[in-house]
């Protein structure tokens, strides 16, 4: 299936628009145990432990949204929308959410 930001896929015409679909993923963040029990993985201001947490929610909610596409008979996913958000107390819980129309190509 394709996933793409951009609103069209070049040489790609899309046959029919099926509507939005969504993919959320909340992840716990328990920023002082991470952060000392990575201490290692912190270097330039980067936290290795933190982007893998990252990177696989992402693919999971992107994983989410596809599934949705397909089930309403979509190929593709086109004007995808990726967002993070920090949700409760102390920030313990990082969201991630991506949207986009599910179309026909």
């Amino acid at each position: 299936m394709i996933v793409s930001t951009t609103t069209a896929i070049e040489g790609r015409p899309v046959k029919s628009y099926l509507g939005v679909v969504t993919g959320e993923v909340i992840v716990g963040a328990n920023l002082f145990r991470d952060i000392f029990a990575s201490i290692t993985d912190i270097v330039g201001g980067r936290s290795g432990k933190y982007e893998e947490v990252l990177s696989r929610a992402r693919k999971e909610a992107i994983s989410e949204m596809k599934s949705e596409a397909l089930s309403l008979g979509g190929n593709a996913v086109i004007g995808v929308d990726i967002d993070y958000e920090v949700l409760g107390q102390n920030g313990s819980m990082l969201m991630v959410s991506v949207s986009g129309t599910a179309v026909v190509i």
